[in-house]
């Protein structure tokens, strides 16, 4: 994981952060089905910072990345494209954790769709 500490991470440290995460029998009473979802996005901060990213997680409530460097929870705005649009929303960044080799998984609650 040589180069720009805060360049996107690919498909492979998702696969390599994935496949290291240990199952949990703990209950997370999550109110809404979660789906893997590896898409290119970017994280902007409430300061203007950007921070490319990889969704892991996606909910009809909430979405999670995975990205190099920490950010600090609060109100961020997110943008995720596909092959023929992009979407744009802004999300209340509830949790940050860091995670071997550089990476740091965070996750947070959709507040609403700005595009």
């Amino acid at each position: 994981m040589a180069g720009d500490p805060w360049s996107r991470p690919t498909l492979d440290d998702l696969k390599r952060v994935l496949e290291n995460i240990e199952p949990s029998d703990e209950q997370h009473n999550r109110e809404a089905e979660r789906i893997e979802l590896s898409v290119p996005a970017e994280i902007v901060t409430s300061r203007g910072n950007l921070i490319s990213a990889m969704t892991r997680e996606i909910s009809r409530t909430g979405i999670g990345f995975m990205h190099k460097g920490s950010v600090s929870p609060g109100d961020v705005r997110v943008k995720l494209a596909s092959d023929t649009r992009e979407f744009e929303y802004s999300v209340r960044l509830e949790w940050c954790l860091p995670f071997e080799g550089g990476m740091f998984l965070s996750g947070g609650r959709f507040l609403k769709k700005l595009s």
